[in-house]
């Protein structure tokens, strides 16, 4: 994701180390910057860090910002890289923020635990760290040699070095360079070999019932209510009182289909329910699952399990079971048809998936993010992230431009447009009518009902309410503040919502709860799941 209109850096790693340097005399390469982390605010994982104190280590700094898909994407890399060098390389993490509530060291400390990173972590809240190593764009990394030195990645057409590479992959050659410096270092006997290891943040929330719930879907029909239990990478099915409670998968981290007790998610998302199959975005794995709710088994009906490698921006359409996708984050469907429409927030598109034929396609958006309205092939998105429906249409959740998108003519004449939202960085907290007055911060989840939108303002912490007629947005729940309240209310970076029955559900995600809205009185209360445990620790 670039940082406003600063270009990312273009550089490959398929050159690193192997490309000479360019001589200029038009002008000499620049000083490399100082290798410091001065300027953080807070540390997570750790106390502060000075980078003195790494030399012998090989040091990868990953520049990041966690609102971004793109930095979740690369977080299995450097768990690998962490893995496999775990006595020679140290990751640390710098988070620069590119959202308000991304500058909140607790806000942060949260996603830390809640996408299970064991390294430390620094709050670059005043971005003074990336302009001192010169980031242009999240993610980007950085190395520093076991000798405390930058090294060049690259080189720019001038000769001068590129420090930082800029967007995801690329492990492959960050592994054969890491390892290179290792070698090097080792030789010279430059090498600490000493094992580091520092406390991870989500050792905390063991036990909690229900962690970091992304979304939540309530079917008054069958008055049952869906818990995405993302944290524990399980579902759990209840009433809609929260009784009786049913737990699908083990609690593993994992891509397994099976009976209810084996199977397993990775911090899955949204669901949505056809008769007695419930669909779910099972994000991490890049997946669509299947839960037949009668036979009790779950089955993999859209994904391989690793995320697609294909241009994005092609026209594309394949079986579902072969057809790698890009971390789903929303699924639903449309009164009148069995299609489920799949929020693909890794690639900033709507897909759709046919259940009769197995087939799944991109169904909108260009692949380039951003806010653009028009044809399904022209249209931008930028990381939708949560889906709802009027009966007619389909609304979305278009978190990075802090937008609410509406996509007409779906079986007819598709067409996106907008109810709100106007640019990557035009994001706040105001009230009012229209993409010009209305500013949401990173909003996740929809729900609708009698007429009404509801909006998780996640960012905020606020759920807000809109006429999509109007385009008129008032706050309905919440003052803003951060907090775990029914009365007054407050929320935590709520991430989904559902209503049945008068009421509305809210996934309210860094408090670890469910909270049910009476929509009529706007009385909130926490609901309590009967006898709900948190799953036996993985062996």
């Amino acid at each position: 994701m670039p940082r406003r209109n600063l270009a990312a850096i273009a550089v490959t790693l398929a050159t690193v180390l192997v490309t000479p340097p360019v001589a200029t005399l038009a002008q000499a390469p620049p000083a490399p910057p100082r290798p410091s982390l001065d300027g953080a605010i807070g540390w997570i994982n750790s106390g502060p860090i000075a980078l003195e104190s790494l030399k012998g280590k090989v040091v990868l700094l990953d520049f990041w910002t966690y609102c971004c898909i793109n930095c979740h994407h690369i977080l299995p890399d450097l768990a690998k890289l962490e893995a496999k060098y775990k006595n020679e390389l140290v990751v640390v993490g710098v988070h620069s923020g590119k959202f308000d509530a991304e500058r909140n060291t607790e806000n942060i400390r949260r996603k830390v635990a809640e996408y299970r990173i064991k390294h430390p972590v620094a709050n670059d809240a005043e971005m003074t760290i990336w302009e001192r190593f010169d980031i242009r764009s999240w993610p980007s990394r950085v190395l520093i040699d076991p000798e405390g030195n930058l090294v060049a990645l690259g080189r720019e057409a001038n000769g001068a070095p590129i420090f930082a590479v800029g967007g995801e992959g690329r492990y492959e050659a960050f592994d054969r360079v890491i390892g290179q410096l290792i070698d090097e270092a080792r030789k010279r006997g430059t090498l600490d070999e000493t094992p580091v290891s520092f406390p991870a943040e989500g050792s905390q929330y063991a036990d909690k019932p229900i962690l970091f719930p992304g979304k939540v879907l309530a079917d008054a029909a069958s008055n049952r209510l869906f818990v995405s239990d993302t944290g524990h990478d399980r579902i759990v099915i209840t009433d809609l009182e929260g009784r009786n409670p049913i737990v699908v998968g083990d609690g593993g981290e994992g891509l397994v289909d099976g009976d209810f007790a084996t199977a397993r998610f990775n911090r899955q998302q949204g669901m949505c329910l056809d008769g007695d199959v419930l669909y779910v975005a099972d994000t991490e794995n890049h997946a669509i699952r299947a839960v037949d709710l009668k036979a009790r088994t779950v089955k993999t009906v859209v994904g391989t399990g690793k995320q697609a490698e294909r241009d994005p921006r092609e026209p594309f359409v394949g079986p579902g079971a072969t057809s790698a996708i890009s971390s789903p984050w929303d699924v639903i469907q449309v009164p009148g048809s069995n299609r489920v429409y799949i929020a693909m927030a890794g690639t900033h598109q709507i897909f759709a998936y046919d259940p009769d034929s197995g087939t799944v396609r991109r169904f909108a958006g260009s692949g380039y993010e951003n806010i653009h309205d028009g044809s399904p092939r022209e249209a931008r998105f930028a990381q939708p992230s949560g889906l709802a429906t009027d009966g007619e249409n389909l609304l979305i959740a278009d978190a990075e431009v802090s937008g609410v998108r509406i996509i007409t003519g779906l079986t007819t004449a598709p067409k996106v447009g907008r109810i709100v939202g106007k640019g990557l960085f035009d994001f706040g907290d105001r009230d009012g009518k229209g993409p010009e007055e209305v500013r949401l911060q990173h909003c996740l989840g929809l729900a609708f009902a009698d007429g009404k939108l509801y909006i998780a303002d996640t960012y905020n912490n606020k759920v807000k309410v809109c006429d999509p007629k109007t385009a008129v947005v008032e706050t309905f729940l919440g003052d803003g503040e951060a907090g775990d309240s029914d009365d007054p209310v407050r929320l935590h970076e709520p991430g989904g919502l559902s209503a049945a029955n008068g009421k509305l559900y809210v996934a309210d995600t860094n408090n670890h709860k469910i909270k049910v809205v009476d929509l009529a009185t706007k009385t909130v209360k926490t609901l309590e799941i009967e006898g709900l445990t948190p799953p036996a620790p993985a062996e």
